[in-house]
């Protein structure tokens, strides 16, 4: 397996320069960008899929809804014939309940809305009437009527705010980052980054590409972040890496099983 790396099978499929976007089918593209900001490890670069909900469907698959074990990003993607996968947000102790709201139509993961956590990830809508995904913020939109309108809520910690700004303070921790977003034409965003970063100082990378963040919450960080991709013949894989120290380097991480993912698959 893979770790840390990307595998581009055949040469027809490679990504472009850093900083440009690779279409890998329509709908789906893939973007590697050099972030402004040097971490003190790792290569700097944050990777982009970008996935329009009129083409891929977004699904939110939990080991508990399903009466599986915890797999794999990868595990996910091959057991559920998914292009992607992302971690869903953390996870308690018991490696199962999602730290903040988790609804899938009639499953509930965990029922505690958060008033911490400021950011809601909708999609699944229950008609036409709204957009296919979005970002509710609690501190902006009126969580009560809009969570009625939507068959799938995941529940984590705001990034950017519906104003556009940076809601982190600086501070001194740094690991590998994944998170997502949603851009100025309402696709999804899942970014990555396996070199450490602060939250604040990765939030600030994503507002300065060309990525057009209208909205982005915090998925998961260190050892247990994870990004996969498939298509066609076409790999890509990302774990994170742990950060105990200013200096440190890192340790690689193994892939880790994780309870809850956000899958893409095609329409």
């Amino acid at each position: 397996m893979c770790r840390n790396c990307v595998l581009l099978i055949p040469v027809a499929f490679a990504v472009a320069a850093a900083g440009s976007w690779k279409t890998l089918d329509t709908g789906l593209d893939l973007g590697i960008f050099t972030a402004p900001k040097k971490s003190h490890t790792g290569d700097s670069r944050i990777t982009v899929v970008r996935i329009d909900p009129a083409r891929y469907h977004l699904q939110a698959l939990c080991a508990g809804e399903l009466d599986s074990v915890n797999l794999t990003v990868g595990e996910w993607c091959r057991k559920h014939n998914l292009v992607a996968a992302i971690n869903a947000g953390m996870y308690a102790k018991d490696y199962r309940t999602h730290v903040g709201y988790l609804k899938n139509f009639a499953y509930v993961n965990s029922g505690r809305v958060r008033t911490d956590y400021k950011a809601v990830l909708a999609f699944n809508p229950v008609d036409k009437s709204v957009a296919p995904v979005r970002i509710i913020d609690l501190a902006c939109h009126d969580f009560r009527v809009l969570r009625e309108k939507y068959n799938t809520l995941i529940q984590n910690l705001r990034m950017v705010s519906c104003r556009g700004s940076n809601v982190w303070s600086p501070q001194e921790k740094r690991y590998s980052l994944a998170a997502l977003g949603i851009d100025k034409s309402g696709r999804v965003l899942f970014l990555f980054s396996e070199s450490p970063y602060s939250v604040h100082d990765f939030i600030d990378i994503i507002l300065s590409l060309p990525l057009s963040v209208k909205g982005a919450m915090y998925l998961e960080g260190g050892g247990a972040a994870a990004l996969y991709l498939q298509s066609g013949e076409f790999v890509l894989e990302r774990y994170g890496v742990y950060e105990s120290g200013e200096h440190t380097a890192g340790t690689l991480s193994l892939p880790r099983p994780l309870p809850n993912v956000i899958g893409v698959d095609k329409r």
